[in-house]
């Protein structure tokens, strides 16, 4: 019992205790340790941290899992990049950002097919699923055990994933010729001995490995190409400039939480011996590569930034009217996507880099109607790809020409003769007929 006197008590009543226990008290040391290594999202299992990503030390191991396919789901399905009538085809490098995902291809496809399986009357496709490994031995410095042990390796994670299966293709580049590798060899080694600066290497390169994807995907039926993701070279989700548009569901995700899932899920990796480069996009790629260990913060920032950039033509999928696609993806196709009347992009490229074109580097074909085939494939290159790549005299430019890819040299006369056709329309009003007298 406690008394109700002003003035202090000596009766050894509880009034002090009642009146301390009714304050609050404050955490120890052990408990306001214990709560902030807590994950923010449960808030029941402990934090990992050390992997120096934007959300270092503020998720568990499952939570952080959670979030980063959440990151990987949100961009398939606001972009519409997989419909459930698709066939993709995963570009496998080895590296990280290939390999998640490879693995978060596969989970999306094996929550498909789970869900086909449950369902009655099984109306529902699931989307097809393919790996390629583009194998570049036969122009970089690969010693061929590791290449042996990099199609092991490679064989046995596309084998170790749950069905359903995926094809897997491992393609020398050289079969961007033909089908005769030995020949497609021997002209591959010629074009890229030409090439003596080495950012023009490395641009040459990346293009031949884009046209042996394309080949691939169109000679197996896919129609969508899936790659990983990494800074400064990719910007937007999609990339339609190609037959077969390829698709970069891993914009959102921080390179550091790329490397630390693989950590934790023990995902294998591949890394193949490289001579050290002095290219530009080297350069730059490690200059990125600092300001992210630096302060990882930054790689948020430098894709904000770029996200903000008008987006080009081709940096949507053009809409595909199926009866066969779900009601909800076709809803998200034409919110996103091109139309179908829209599927025509006004934008020129380069024949040889298919790099878009600036209007000061686009030519009026009018005036070279007489030109040798191998002058005007140089006239329609891009500047850099003058500059970097193609050889500066006409024999040398003549003798490039015939050894490249059908490919490339078909695209580039499909482009000069749609650009003609274009520039007859224009003027067809002006012309006079067979008839007609020019008074």
């Amino acid at each position: 019992m406690a008394c109700n006197g002003a003035g202090g008590c000596q009766s050894g009543c509880y009034k002090d205790e009642e009146t301390t226990s009714d304050q609050p008290t404050a955490p120890s040391e052990t408990d306001s340790k214990s709560s902030t290594n807590l994950c923010i999202k449960c808030k029941l299992n402990d934090v990992v941290s050390g992997y120096g990503g934007i959300d270092d030390g503020r998720f568990c191991a499952d939570c952080f899992r959670s979030n980063l396919f959440g990151k990987f789901r949100l961009a398939v399905t606001s972009n519409a990049m997989i419909s459930p009538t698709d066939k993709v085809l995963v570009a496998f490098s080895g590296g990280p950002s290939s390999r998640v995902a490879l693995q978060f291809v596969h989970d999306l496809q094996e929550r498909a097919y789970k869900n086909f399986e449950a369902s009655r009357d099984r109306s529902l496709p699931v989307f097809g699923v393919g790996v390629v490994f583009i194998d570049e031995s036969s122009v970089l410095p690969i010693p061929s055990h590791e290449m042996e042990e990099v199609v092991e390796v490679i064989s046995l994670i596309v084998s170790s994933l749950a069905p359903p299966r995926k094809d897997l293709h491992f393609v020398p580049i050289e079969t961007v010729y033909s089908s005769d590798c030995t020949d497609g060899k021997e002209k591959l080694i010629e074009v890229m001995n030409v090439v003596s600066d080495p950012t023009g290497r490395e641009d040459m390169l990346l293009s031949l490995r884009m046209l042996a994807l394309q080949k691939v995907a169109s000679e197996f039926g896919y129609n969508r190409i899936g790659q990983g993701y990494s800074l400064p070279a990719d910007i937007q989700y999609v990339d339609a400039r190609w037959e077969i548009p390829v698709v970069l569901p891993l914009r959102d995700c921080f390179a550091q939480e790329i490397n630390m899932y693989c950590r934790l899920d023990s995902l294998k990796t591949i890394k193949l011996s490289t001579c050290p480069s002095s290219s530009i996009n080297s350069l730059v790629s490690s200059f990125v590569t600092l300001l992210q260990e630096e302060n990882p913060s930054r790689e948020s920032t430098i894709v904000r930034t770029a996200g903000k950039l008008i987006p080009f033509h081709f940096n949507r999928i053009p809409e595909i009217i199926d009866g066969n696609v779900p009601l909800a993806t076709r809803r998200r196709q034409k919110r996103y996507n091109l139309k179908s009347n829209e599927s025509v992009s006004s934008e020129s490229f380069c024949p040889l880099c298919n790099s878009p074109l600036d209007k000061s580097e686009i030519v009026d074909w009018s005036n070279h109607n007489n030109c040798r085939s191998s002058d005007t494939f140089y006239t329609s290159c891009c500047s850099s790809c003058q500059f970097q790549i193609l050889p500066p005299d006409s024999t040398s430019m003549e003798k490039f020409y015939t050894d490249l890819p059908h490919s490339v040299v078909a695209r580039a006369n499909q482009v000069n003769n749609g650009k003609l056709n274009a520039l007859r329309e224009q003027i067809q009003d002006c012309l006079l007929s067979d008839g007609e007298d020019e008074t």
